[in-house]
């Protein structure tokens, strides 16, 4: 289905039920379908609603208005048509970062927020023709795959997945192609993702060469009191695409702490307290607890 937002058109795609709902953001150059293998482990016990950002799969593409704020007013805009009361933000990637924007923002009914091998809060500084030949990088089939060889994956996808990036990849419109290696991704959001007030998973790939481990605990994991990291071993950047169980068996974890969380505060405390938009890590927790975290 599409959804009509202050400045487009997005497409969704809602899965499953349940009381609480986790909202997918995907990386530049996929779409809600690089989830298909999280949600199809998740969709049983949660709603799964995915959307395609403005200028991939299936929204609209308008000709302006690609910044991280833009994105994250479609999301909103999305979570309001859709009336969700008790939800958890995933973002990966450039989808990563919109979360954090979104967060900072504390709208009702947010709980948690899981962040896939995000892009940092901070401007990622390239030299220019590093910049240049990543604009270009989803130009063509061969590009695509060069990309996805040598830089996006420690693993070979399966043959379905592999097809899937090259055609999400090279459906986006120019102007979202272009939009985040010259801009977005140079925006500098550190300024606010410091009020963010709920619960922060960071999963992150061993071996990512994109959004490396070493960056996100020097750029992004003192900036969130929040947060904290799991780090999936042997996957690259595209870890919903590389690793989909693994991915789905830690963010079912993570929800499942939130729930037990909040099944230990009483409705009239709840109430009180605004549970899901102002309760500052209801967890008590800012480290990984256990194997394969850092």
């Amino acid at each position: 289905m599409h959804i009509r937002t202050s400045g487009t058109r997005i497409h969704v795609r809602d899965q499953g039920e349940g009381e609480l709902a986790l909202v997918f953001l995907h990386y530049w150059g996929g779409s809600s379908r690089t989830w298909d293998g999280v949600v199809a482990e998740l969709s049983s016990q949660y709603r799964t609603i995915a959307t395609d950002h403005r200028g991939w799969g299936d929204s609209d593409a308008p000709v302006h208005g690609y910044t991280i704020a833009d994105l994250a007013n479609d999301a909103q805009d999305v979570i309001e048509a859709l009336s969700l009361r008790r939800y958890v933000v995933v973002g990966h990637s450039m989808g990563g970062k919109t979360a954090q924007l979104l967060a900072t923002r504390r709208p009702n009914g947010l709980e948690g927020v899981v962040l896939v091998a995000p892009s940092p809060p901070s401007p990622m500084v390239l030299p220019d023709e590093q910049r240049a030949a990543m604009a270009k990088a989803y130009d063509s089939r061969e590009s695509i795959e060069w990309v996805l060889d040598n830089v996006l994956t420690a693993n070979a996808l399966e043959p379905h997945y592999r097809e899937q990036v090259v055609i999400d990849s090279l459906r986006g419109a120019p102007q979202a192609k272009g939009a985040w290696p010259n801009a977005a991704m140079l925006e500098d959001i550190t300024g606010d993702v410091g009020s963010i007030n709920v619960p922060v998973m960071v999963i992150a790939g061993e071996l990512d060469q994109v959004d490396r481990v070493e960056t996100l605990h020097k750029e992004l994991l003192p900036r969130i009191a929040s947060a904290r990291l799991c780090v999936l071993p042997d996957t690259g950047h595209l870890s919903p695409l590389e690793a989909p169980s693994a991915l789905a068996t830690t963010i079912r974890q993570f929800v499942g702490e939130l729930e037990s969380a909040r099944s230990l505060v009483s409705p009239t405390r709840r109430a009180t307290m605004g549970y899901g938009s102002s309760i500052s890590n209801p967890l008590g927790i800012s480290q990984a607890p256990d194997v394969a975290t850092q």
